[in-house]
């Protein structure tokens, strides 16, 4: 056997050596802006146009927040939605996907193999009345390793980095929604059943004036005018009944949505709440400007911010010499008689340079700066609208309580107003219009009494939305299900990426200031 090494001599290998591994250590150099949060300047400075003057709620208090409405059909519906919910189950693949997508950008740094090769060949000769016959086989392999000699791979493992803690982020946004979207859904769903009472109480009231009204006509002790007058109020309440049942079911389908279920009966909802509950200003608990930044949606926008940043020194490596080793490895023969095997091994390095790209190179930069600089300015958007929406919660709530001592003031006036209408009527010293104009009163301060219950409870789930509560921390295995991720892994093979738990507390903040602090 004998052996081909493509290499200059074999004196020299060393020096080869030691030039590849001077190469390896010295790739340490790093293009483009270092990750900078950006700056919200006035954030500092920033309270709430009605802040309210109670301690600070803890962190549990935020997690759970929907627990201070007391409602056992609330927390079971939240934790049932938590499990089943699909939109939070797609949040959770997402999640595995950027997983795998940062393996593939680990991956850069280390030698590929790039292509193998072998063939075997059977060849018959006939010549000359002699027939021969031999068996020629080779193999060959193809190395290359690109040196990450001005970061770019780096850079790219940064961004998607940067990517898989959005993805975490995103998902804790979604359980955010989700919480809330319920928690809204509910309320209103309840608000709705309470206002078919209200609907179908007055009506009954006003059914019995109207029977009071048709004895009095047949016996010719009233008009017909009373009776028409009071039939036409009956059925006008009960013609607000079924608009309201229209609602009724919606506001349940979209309940049954949210838990991953079909349009249908929730035998959650069996036993009807008899009030709202009663959420004044002492159970909603001031909130520290800070907490803004730790909405999961901003911190999704730093993290998007984050991966851009990267992109520029992604774009910026190509203004400069790639070196890549190459390698090769062979062995070839042939059953021939007297033939003998041959090895050949080859090694150096590669240069390319897109020495004539510096236009569209320049223009690629820019092109990320750019689309950097407007991330950027969606982080300062994504900021100020959670100012607003804190702000627009606490007016709400303060105001809502305010017009509640209002409006029960105002029913119950309504009641002693209704009452002695019908005591004068049935004395004979006011007329039927007197009757009807309290009893449209009574129905209008009750409904609108409930309507502000409503709003105050929908204000309080606004805040708590507003500042980013009610999310936690999951495992995998409660991010996606057993049955869902045993189908994935009959269909692929997943290795631990499955069961592998996510980095404790790493999404729940916004990404390190500088590359030096992402790398401790």
């Amino acid at each position: 056997m004998t052996a081909r090494v493509l290499l200059p001599d074999h004196n020299s290998m060393p020096r080869w050596l030691l030039l590849c591994c001077t190469l390896v250590l010295g790739a340490c150099t790093t293009l483009g802006p270092d990750y900078q949060q950006p700056e919200v300047a006035w954030l500092e400075k920033w309270r709430p146009t009605s802040a309210l003057s109670e301690p600070a709620a803890s962190e549990w208090e935020l997690t759970f927040w929907w627990r201070l409405f007391e409602d056992p059909v609330l927390n079971r519906l939240i934790e049932m939605a938590q499990q089943d919910n699909l939109t939070l189950r797609i949040a959770g693949l997402r999640i595995l996907e950027s997983r795998a997508l940062l393996g593939i950008a680990g991956s850069t740094l280390y030698p590929q193999l790039q292509q193998a090769n072998g063939a075997v060949a059977y060849v018959n000769q006939t010549q000359g009345g002699n027939n021969d016959s031999l068996v020629r086989y080779q193999v060959g392999f193809d190395l290359a390793w690109e040196l990450d000699f001005w970061g770019r791979f780096q850079r790219g493992i940064e961004a998607a980095d940067a990517v898989y803690f959005t993805s975490v982020a995103n998902q804790q946004d979604v359980q955010v929604l989700l919480v809330a979207q319920i928690a809204d859904l509910y309320f209103a769903l309840r608000t709705t059943e309470l206002r078919i009472g209200i609907a179908r109480q007055n009506a009954t009231i006003q059914k019995r004036s109207l029977q009071i009204t048709e004895r009095l006509f047949a016996s010719g002790s009233n008009s017909e005018l009373d009776v028409q007058q009071a039939k036409t109020q009956y059925l006008s309440t009960l013609s607000t009944i079924p608009q309201l049942e229209v609602a009724l079911v919606q506001l349940r389908n979209g309940l049954g949505v949210l838990l991953g279920r079909p349009p249908g009966a929730l035998p959650e909802l069996v036993e009807p709440l008899e009030r709202l509950p009663d959420i004044g200003l002492a159970s909603v608990r001031d909130m520290p400007a800070s907490l803004l930044l730790r909405r999961p949606d901003v911190r999704v926008a730093a993290w998007q911010v984050a991966a851009q940043s990267a992109q520029i020194g992604i774009a910026e490596a190509d203004f400069y010499l790639s070196i890549t080793l190459l390698g090769s490895l062979g062995w070839s023969g042939s059953s021939l008689s007297g033939s003998s095997d041959v090895t050949t091994l080859g090694v150096g390095p590669a240069l390319s340079w897109n020495l004539f790209d510096h236009g569209r190179i320049s223009n690629n930069v820019r092109v990320q700066d750019a689309r950097l600089q407007q991330l950027i300015e969606a982080y300062q958007q994504k900021v100020l609208q959670a100012a607003r929406e804190i702000d627009d919660a606490l007016i709400s709530i303060v105001k809502s309580n305010e017009q509640q001592q209002i409006l029960d003031d105002s029913v119950v006036a309504s009641r002693r107003a209704l009452e002695l209408a019908n005591s004068r009527y049935r004395e004979g010293y006011a007329d039927f219009q007197r009757v009807l104009d309290s009893q449209r009163a009574v129905a209008s301060q009750e409904e609108r009494n409930l309507l502000n219950q409503g709003s105050h409870v929908s204000s309080v789930i606004a805040l708590y939305k507003a500042l980013g509560g009610g999310w936690s921390d999951r495992p995998m295995a409660e991010l996606i299900p057993a049955e869902v991720r045993q189908t994935m892994r009959q269909r692929t093979d997943w290795g631990d990426l499955l069961t592998t738990p996510l980095p404790e507390g790493s999404a729940s903040d916004s990404p390190p200031a500088t590359k030096a602090a992402a790398d401790e």
